[in-house]
């Protein structure tokens, strides 16, 4: 579990997987990555590799709250709600958005217990704290996320 003072969130980089301390007050500013220098906060989902060991680390090191869209290239409604969950990401700075391949990562689908894609789980501190399945518009999303959060 992390130690950041409420001053302070921990945000795991997308491209390197370093986690940096970023001034809470500062999320919004596009924070770069002390080791690499890339954004600690893109406007876009990144996408989560096949294995399982950066989904850990990148839901359960992250003080933000991590939406992940639980999908699969040969789904229709996937494909039909992912501009709309980019769209979402780019509304949301304060809400990290990813994206895990169910086929790449079966045993990680498994785990969650994914019985139907599209499936978003919103993760806070590491745990699942709300699912929703089937596809939604970018305002449904907002909607869906303005209740939780």
């Amino acid at each position: 579990m992390s130690t950041a003072t409420s001053s302070s969130l921990h945000a795991v980089c997308p491209a390197c997987g370093a986690v940096n301390r970023v001034a809470a007050a500062r999320v919004g500013e596009g924070p770069v990555c002390g080791q690499c220098k890339a954004s600690l906060l893109p406007a876009t989902p990144i996408a989560l590799g096949a294995g399982g060991s950066d989904f850990d680390r990148y839901v359960g090191r992250s003080d933000l709250p991590v939406l992940v869209d639980f999908w699969a290239a040969w789904c229709g409604p996937c494909q039909a709600m992912a501009p709309a969950f980019a769209a979402a990401a780019a509304r949301r700075p304060g809400v990290r958005f990813a994206k895990l391949d169910t086929e790449a990562n079966q045993a990680l689908a498994a785990r969650y217990g994914i019985r139907s894609i599209p499936t978003l789980i919103l993760f806070q501190g590491g745990r699942e704290v709300a699912r929703q399945s089937g596809a939604l518009s970018a305002e449904q999303i907002d909607t869906w996320l303005a209740r939780l959060l």
